[in-house]
C-alpha cells in the first residue's frame, strides 16, 4: 500500500517476561470509579452508569519513561490506575464473558491538566485539552492474564518523591473490570489493542518538574516516571 506521507510508528508496550510487544490501539478511561475520589472531586459516588473519556495512543509513555511537564498548564495532577489490555474485541459483551476478552493488565498514570479540565467543565466543553495531551498516559509493561490471572483486589498506590499520595484497592472499584468491559462494549465495538484505564483512588494532586512518581498495582506491576 502506498501512502502520501509516512504513517506513524505503531505505539506499543512491552509484555513482561517476553520479547514481544502489545500494540496500543485506543485508550478509554473510566471517570470517577472510586467513591472517595468522586467525593474529593465534588460528586456523588452512587453507582450510576460509568462514563468514559479517551486519550490517543500517542499519549503513551512506555515503561518508565520521563513525563514531560505539558505546556499551557500550571496544575498537572497524577492519577494512578490499573490498566486493562484488550486482546479480543467484540460488541455487547456479556459481563460473564468479559474477562475472556482481556489479554493482560498494567499499571498506568492518567496525567491531567486539572486547570484546563476545570475550565472546560465550567464552560460545558469536552475535556480533551485537560486529559488527552501528549505524554498523558505513562504505562508499565503488560502482565499477561495467563500469568497473573484477573486481579479482583489489591492495593493501588502512588508515591511522589517517596511520599504516599494515593492509596486504594481494586476491590473498591465502583464498576469492576467485567462490568466496565460489558458496558463499554455497548458504546463501542472493542478492538484488540484497546486499553482501559479503570479509574483512580482518592488523593490526586499536583506534580512539579523534578518530582519522581512511583505507582504500583498489587499483583500487576509498577510504573515509574520522572517529571521533566
Amino acid at each position: 500500500m502506498h501512502f502520501v506521507i509516512a504513517p506513524p510508528p505503531q505505539i506499543s508496550l512491552a509484555v513482561r517476561g517476553t520479547d514481544a510487544r502489545f500494540p496500543v490501539n485506543r485508550i478509554f478511561c473510566v471517570g470517577r470509579n472510586y467513591a472517595e475520589h468522586a467525593r474529593e472531586m465534588g460528586h456523588d459516588p452512587s453507582r450510576e452508569p460509568p462514563f468514559f473519556f479517551m486519550k490517543p495512543s500517542s499519549a503513551i509513555v512506555a515503561e518508565d519513561g520521563d513525563f514531560r511537564y505539558p505546556s499551557c498548564s500550571k496544575d498537572v495532577h497524577h492519577e494512578v490506575e490499573m490498566v486493562v489490555a484488550i486482546g479480543w474485541g467484540g460488541s455487547n459483551i456479556a459481563a460473564a464473558h468479559a474477562l475472556s476478552h482481556v489479554y493482560g493488565y498494567a499499571a498506568g498514570l492518567d496525567m491531567t491538566r486539572r486547570d484546563l479540565q476545570g475550565e472546560a467543565k465550567k464552560l460545558g466543553r469536552p475535556w480533551d485539552t485537560g486529559k488527552a495531551f501528549d505524554a498523558s498516559a505513562p504505562c508499565s509493561a503488560i502482565a499477561a492474564a495467563a500469568d497473573i490471572g484477573h486481579p479482583q483486589s489489591g492495593a493501588v498506590v502512588l508515591e511522589v518523591n517517596g511520599e504516599v499520595r494515593q492509596r486504594g484497592d481494586l476491590a473498591e472499584l465502583i464498576w469492576n473490570v467485567s462490568d466496565t468491559i460489558a458496558y463499554l462494549s455497548t458504546l463501542f465495538a472493542l478492538q484488540p489493542g484497546d486499553l482501559i484505564f479503570t479509574g483512580t483512588p482518592a488523593g490526586v494532586g499536583p506534580v512539579r518538574p523534578g518530582d519522581r512518581m512511583h505507582g504500583r498495582v498489587e499483583g500487576v506491576g509498577e510504573i515509574r516516571a520522572r517529571v521533566v
